[in-house]
């Protein structure tokens, strides 16, 4: 929470009362709490309207932001990953070939990942969720088949099968283009 909020809330004040009180828009008003620095004339106008000095609203921004950092980890240990979007949607969207085909439905994007040397997590996900397809497609596929529910049903089971994981490689392109991450994935890694 910003200090121009807590402040402004602790007189009980409006972002309105506020803005008839200091001449200052409330849009402004809302940059301000949003993160933005109070300066020259609205700063005076602020600190006064409150009936603080203009030191005492920077200095609790200030402190605010000496505390936010102090709980901040230095150093967590972790290497952050560099991941190239653009390879990881054609990792994705290569298995739309073989989508048809279960079992090599994860070869080509494998092959990619490895040679355009994407080893990030979000890579491997796809991966695994490609090679999960590939072992529960056919398994789905054989229930169906031996449930001897005729071979409409066996078509029909083949048809959405395939359809299903044109639906997921397509949905989570869409997603990597827009958040840089995958709307269909497992909670765990097969590679």
């Amino acid at each position: 929470m910003s200090e121009l909020k807590k402040i402004r809330e602790e007189q009980n004040l409006t972002q309105e009362e506020l803005a008839g009180k200091s001449g200052i828009s409330v849009r402004t008003i809302q940059r301000i709490e949003a993160g933005a620095d109070p300066k020259g004339y609205t700063l005076k106008n602020l600190a006064s309207s409150l009936n603080i000095t203009e030191k005492e609203l920077l200095a609790r921004d200030i402190q605010a932001e000496i505390k936010i950092q102090a709980e901040e980890p230095f150093f967590t240990g972790e290497k952050e990953e560099s991941v190239n979007y653009t390879w990881v949607k054609m990792i994705n969207i290569s298995s739309l070939p073989f989508a048809w085909l279960p079992v090599a439905n994860f070869l080509l994007p494998l092959l990619v990942m490895f040679f355009t040397k994407q080893n990030s997590s979000i890579a491997k996900q796809i991966i695994s969720l490609q090679i999960f397809l590939a072992v529960i497609s056919p398994v789905i596929f054989m229930i169906v088949a031996l449930l001897k529910l005729g071979s409409k049903a066996v078509l029909m089971t083949m048809i959405l099968l395939t359809l299903s994981n044109i639906y997921i490689i397509l949905r989570n392109a869409y997603e990597i283009d827009r958040k840089q991450k995958l709307f269909y994935k497992l909670n765990f890694s097969i590679i």
